[in-house]
Order: structure tokens, then sequence, then C-alpha cells
């Protein structure tokens, strides 16, 4: 297993991530309310541990994630960590206020799709004033699901100047779905891409097509999502799996996989921490702490030793593919 922070290559650009960065997805507020002093805590002690790898959006928290990012950010050297945002959404006050049923405690504005070219080029705009920085490193094409022709035709071109101008470092694609990110992959020049719960210990569809497109065309994956939600943290009942509540097959799923890692004195967790990163597509884990002791927590999950036999049994019993890549 590779270092904690070491630094290694986005793609084939000069930008370098650590192999363990962090999400802000839970200091926007998913499912719960966070407070702006909890979240500048949590920031800190991801630094503090050697965190320079940063990722948002404007839908997390509906701008509060960015906000809260940047505003940790101030003072900091430039050049010693990489933000990723995301384009698709704007974020406006809508004419009848509306609840949102993931984000709690934000803002009163909610994301509206854009996927156009001037629509990508305003969410730039706006993300530089929310997060406070002069410039984004990464930018990635979010969730275009059902929006594939606009993402392509507009997003990714006002993506592709803005890397060619050298206003941004990379342009990637962040999505909860492999075979879309694929299919960018063949039709357009992305540096990377945040894949989402499809290539953690639970599921490894992307391991067919996805991760050796990306071998093949040096495109770094990101991977998020690495509790599926929060299944693979807590394999129980009303445990989440893609953002919704469990099934009894998940959860069993999940259970087995659990039992295997006790019985080589490893925790669930920390086998899910770690799984993605043998593959050679992927340069970094995303973990999304609420807390600093969370955030703690996941830092030491990252360093846990595991032993090879732990893999060789999760393959055994057909708990992982059999050809994917372990450490």
């Amino acid at each position: 297993m590779k270092a904690l922070f070491e630094a290694v290559p986005l793609g084939l650009t000069p930008l370098r991530v650590s192999r363990l960065g962090v999400g802000t997805t839970a200091i926007g507020g998913l499912y719960s309310p966070t407070s702006a002093s909890s979240a500048e805590e949590t920031l800190q002690a991801a630094w503090d541990t050697g965190v320079r790898f940063f990722d948002s959006a404007p839908q997390y928290g509906n701008g509060m994630a960015e906000q809260r990012l940047g505003a940790f950010l101030q003072g900091k050297p430039r050049d010693e960590y990489v933000v990723c945002t995301k384009v698709g959404r704007l974020l406006r006050v809508p004419d009848i206020p509306v609840a949102d049923g993931y984000y709690k405690g934000t803002p009163p504005e909610r994301p509206v799709f854009d996927f156009s070219y001037d629509g990508v080029m305003k969410s730039v705009e706006e993300s530089l004033v929310r997060l406070g920085l002069g410039r984004i490193d990464v930018l990635h094409i979010h969730d275009p699901d059902n929006h594939y022709p606009q993402a392509i035709d507009g997003a990714y071109k006002a993506l592709d100047r803005l890397r060619a101008d050298g206003t941004i470092g990379a342009v990637g694609a962040g999505m909860n779905q492999s075979h879309m990110l694929a299919e960018f992959a063949r039709n357009g020049d992305f540096d990377c891409f945040l894949l989402a719960g499809r290539y953690t210990l639970l599921e490894q569809g992307a391991l067919t097509e996805l991760l050796p497109l990306c071998v093949q065309k040096n495109i770094s994956i990101i991977i998020g999502g690495v509790y599926n939600s929060g299944i693979l943290a807590n394999p129980s009942a009303g445990a989440k799996f893609n953002y919704e509540d469990a099934d009894r097959a998940q959860i069993a799923r999940a259970l087995m996989l659990e039992n295997v890692c006790l019985s080589h004195g490893v925790s669930l967790k920390a086998a899910a921490v770690q799984f993605p990163l043998a593959h050679p597509a992927v340069a970094s884990v995303l973990t999304g702490p609420r807390t600093p002791a969370e955030m703690l927590e996941n830092a030491e999950l990252f360093r846990t030793p595991i032993p090879s036999a732990l893999w060789r049994d999760l393959k055994a019993q057909g708990l992982i593919a059999a050809d994917a890549p372990t450490a």
C-alpha cells in the first residue's frame, strides 16, 4: 500500500493529489445539519493530518460546502492543495420555497440543471465567488445522467476551453455510474473522473469497461462513496446504499464482507477505504468526514495493515471480483 499522503499525478496533468482526499458533502449538511465551526474543525483535522486534496460542488449544501471549504482555505499556501468542484447545476432561489431531501440547514438556493456552455461559464464564476479563490484546479461535469448530449456538446467544450487557456488544470466528470463515464472517455479528452459508489467492496461494475479504458487513456480515477452511502460503515437495518435505504440482500452481503474482514482482524471500513487504491487507474480515494474524530478515524483506517490473505478469502468466497487488483 502506498503512503497515506504520497502525491501522485492526476492523469497527465502537472497536478498531484494525495492518495486520501476529503469530500465535502457532510460539512454541507448531508442528511443532518452541520455547524460552520464543526466544518472548520473537521477541515483543520484533515489539513493537520496532511490532506491536501479537497472535493466540493455547488449542490453540496446548496453552496454551503463550497463557502465553508473556501473560508477554511483562505491564507493556506495556494500551491499546497488541489481543489475540485463541479458544473452542471446553477443555484437559484425558487419562486416557492422547496425543501431539500438530502441537505439540511442550507441556504434558500436550490440547484437547477444547466449543462450548456454559457451555463457552465456562469457556474464557474459563481463557484469562484463562493470559494473565494482565484482559481479552481479541477472541474467535473456533475451527474449528467439524463443530459449527455448537452454535457458533451456544451459543458465539455466550456471546460476544454478553460483548460486550454490555463484557467483550470484538469477536466473531469463525476457520476454514480460508470457507463456514461466510459462514453466521455471515448468522446472527449478527459484528465480524470470521480466515480462514486461503483468500485467498492460491495460492487465492482466499473472493473469491466471503465477502469481498463482509463488505464489505456491515462485518465485518473478518484473514488468516492467507498462506504456505498454508509452500508459498508455499518451494515445493519436502516443503513443507506446509494443514498437510499439498503435492502436485505445488500445488508446480508455487507455482513458477509464484514465477517471475512473480522476473521483477519481488520475492520470492514479499513478494507473498504483501501480496496480501490490497488487498481492502477485509481489515484485517490475520498472520504466525507462530518467531525474531526471521523477524519482522524479515516486516516487511521487508511494506515491499517491488511493481510493479502483477506483479499484472497474475499475472492475465494465470490465476494469481490476474481480479477480485481488487490495489494
